[in-house]
């Protein structure tokens, strides 16, 4: 292996054109990853038909290049501005922002830089070395009744996120899955809930929802307690994670690159799921001396170091079986198709060379994010200088632009300004903001996971369950939530 890395190592940066595209992917990356709506997907989108141009080998690591940062990208705006560049950031910002309005941007996004780099070149270490195995092992054990069974076990976790009673964090999450069921049906495609509106056949569109509830609410509520006199100006810190914090928060950086890891290898999962499953653990794992969603270091810490994690993960199952990981790899199939390549278990064979030379660029992605990361925090950071009554306008125009970009409608917008007023008045009720996106997100893709399970085991509930780690996993569910029911109810009766 050290060998091949070596090859790969050498081919990358001897060749002027290879490393010019590596730093422009790098930056683009970043660059785009940190804009709302604008993120790193549509920067891959309008690239691709000027990949024909290149070799097969530039084009696959520009694209993995861009994977790395701009998984990265978005953490800076959701610690900063609570505006999630992508949407594997959106959990980045649960605790990020929180830890922004303490004094503590510093900390939260050292912490991000630390553990996105971690967390990637983790996963480019083990995607090196076991490619091909690991690859066939997921896709043989885990199909759509496991990826159920993993996502009701998240649900469970979720409903006691960033709620001031469980009972409200349910319906947090129960709220989201509403959302998460208007537009079609995943099975047949019959119109629900769409009020007879064309626009909505497509359902609520995740960034538009992330924007308001988290963007605008924001604004909204920073106004609100300026109006009242209660909050002066945010304080600025620049303070970086000490070495202990980061050992005290060590099993949450294992855990995280393990689970980061093992949902990006799963096909069409990828950084998201990743990203909120780790933060459901590393709050069933905190304990109750941790208060989550209100400015802990270990939710950044989970978030970032499975979202990256994810990205090398991701490119087993696209190379070694042709299965994309998520929406970027599926355009690195574009890619190869483009340049009359099929990715595959020959690939590594006939095409070793350019595996090989993705594989270090992904490795030094990583690396370079940590040095650039540093310069950014540095210097970014000090944009919460700009006072509230300058800086709120351009929050707002960038979250509108963002939301309009997404798919040229303006019937987005007006989602992100309805999610905006119900979340500022949610949140001053006591309801998580985070039970609502972790509802929507799991639950679009819990639902299409047991619509196609059904269908796989002929509409059978009972042979669902029969099926072990998709039994076991439910089960879980279960228990967890029986568990935080009886500890509300015991808390509520002292």
């Amino acid at each position: 292996m050290l060998d091949d890395f070596l090859l790969g190592t050498s081919i990358l940066f001897s060749d002027p054109v290879g490393i010019g595209l590596f730093v422009a992917g790098l930056l683009g990356g970043m660059l785009f990853g940190a804009i709302p709506g604008i993120n790193m997907l549509t920067l891959g989108a309008v690239i691709l038909p000027f990949t024909i141009a290149m070799s097969p080998t530039h084009a696959i690591m520009l694209y993995s290049v861009i994977y790395c940062a701009g998984v990265f990208g978005g953490a800076i705006t959701a610690i900063l501005f609570n505006i999630p560049g992508s949407p594997e950031n959106a959990p980045t910002a649960f605790d990020g922002y929180p830890m922004t309005l303490k004094g503590q941007a510093g900390k939260a996004v050292g912490a991000a830089v630390i553990c996105s780099a971690f967390g990637g070149l983790i996963s480019c270490i083990v995607m090196m070395a076991a490619t091909p195995l690991i690859a066939m092992w997921a896709v043989k054990s885990f199909g759509p009744p496991e990826i159920f069974g993993l996502i009701c076990f998240g649900l469970a976790v979720s409903a006691s996120v960033g709620a001031k009673t469980l009972w409200k964090g349910i319906l947090s999450v129960g709220l989201g899955l509403l959302i998460a069921t208007i537009g079609s049906d995943p099975s047949d495609g019959i119109a629900r809930f769409n009020f007879d509106s064309y626009y909505l056949l497509a359902g609520i569109h995740f960034i538009p929802l992330v924007l308001g509830l988290f963007a605008v609410s924001e604004v909204f509520a920073q106004t609100a307690s300026r109006v009242s006199g209660i909050q002066g100006k945010v304080k600025i810190g620049l303070e970086f994670p000490s070495w202990m914090e980061f050992w005290v928060n060590r099993f949450v950086v294992i855990r995280s690159v393990f689970i980061g890891f093992f949902a990006g290898i799963l096909p069409g999962i990828g950084a998201v799921l990743a990203a909120f499953l780790s933060y459901s653990e590393a709050v069933r794992w905190g304990g109750k001396d941790k208060k989550f969603g209100k400015g802990e270091l270990s939710g950044v810490i989970a978030s970032e170091t499975a979202n990256n994690s994810a990205t090398g993960a991701a490119m087993i199952p696209l190379l070694a079986l042709g299965l994309p990981g998520g929406a970027l790899t599926a355009m690195m199939m574009g890619v190869f198709q483009l340049h009359g390549m099929e990715p595959g278990p020959l690939i590594f064979i006939q095409s070793k060379d350019l595996v090989w030379t993705v594989f270090a660029a992904m490795f030094f992605a990583n690396i370079s994010i940590l040095f650039l990361g540093y310069i950014q925090t540095k210097t970014v950071v000090h944009l919460l200088r700009v006072p509230f009554h300058l800086l709120a306008p351009g929050i707002l125009l960038i979250a509108t632009v963002g939301a309009y970009g997404l798919r040229n409608l303006v019937v987005d917008v007006w989602v992100m300004f309805i999610a905006g007023i119900v979340g500022f008045f949610l949140r001053r009720s006591g309801y998580s903001i985070a039970g609502i996106v972790l509802g929507l997100v799991l639950g679009e893709l819990g639902e299409s996971s047991f619509s196609r399970s059904m269908q796989l085991l002929d509409y059978s509930f009972i042979e669902l369950l029969s099926r072990p780690i998709a039994g076991v996993l439910i089960g879980l569910a279960c228990l967890t939530m029986a568990y935080n029911i009886y500890s509300e109810l015991r808390k509520q009766a002292v």
